[in-house]
């Protein structure tokens, strides 16, 4: 399942495994193995633990800003990771990527975050594993976290996983 990632990979992805897409403005695409749904993320639609394999990529630092219909919250992106969080299945994995670097906020567009803000939005979940695309384009998995401190809008590729109780 797949919350609001870019279509495009979304419908990609969907020719070799079957794909759940639930986005705020949902497409109007039909597709045999793309099933599309209507969601706000930081309300779903979705019973606690109950999604084993999750992704949310490059959203969550939109949430609350406005810049796609929806209302202006600045705890938008901490109910959204909340909601990621509640859903996901134990012993489930959520993909989650967004921008890192030096923490900011760039009104009606994005926010970047620390390492250390993304880890702390879902405190029940464990970092599995974490790489890195630098502003300059180089790809390093299991990145030094210094290097993520260097960055203006790198992109971090987290995974996470839920431990049972």
């Amino acid at each position: 399942m797949d919350i609001s990632s870019c279509l495009r990979f979304v419908t990609i992805a969907s020719a070799f495994v079957p794909i759940e897409f639930y986005d705020y403005r949902p497409a109007d695409i039909k597709l045999d193995s793309l099933m599309l749904g209507k969601a706000n993320l930081t309300n779903l639609p979705f019973e606690d633990a109950s999604i084993l394999s999750l992704s949310c990529m490059h959203v969550v630092e939109h949430v609350g800003l406005g810049r796609y219909g929806d209302p202006l919250d600045p705890k938008g992106d901490c109910l959204a990771a909340s909601e990621l969080q509640r859903v996901l299945a134990y012993e489930g994995r959520l993909i989650f990527v967004v921008p890192v670097g030096a923490p900011s906020l760039m009104y009606n567009a994005h926010r970047v975050y620390s390492y250390a803000q993304v880890v702390s939005l879902f405190p029940e979940l464990n970092v599995i594993e974490f790489s890195l695309i630098t502003d300059d384009g180089v790809f390093i998995p299991n990145a030094d976290l210094r290097i993520v401190e260097e960055q203006r809008y790198g992109c971090g590729c987290f995974v996470f996983n839920k431990q049972q109780r």
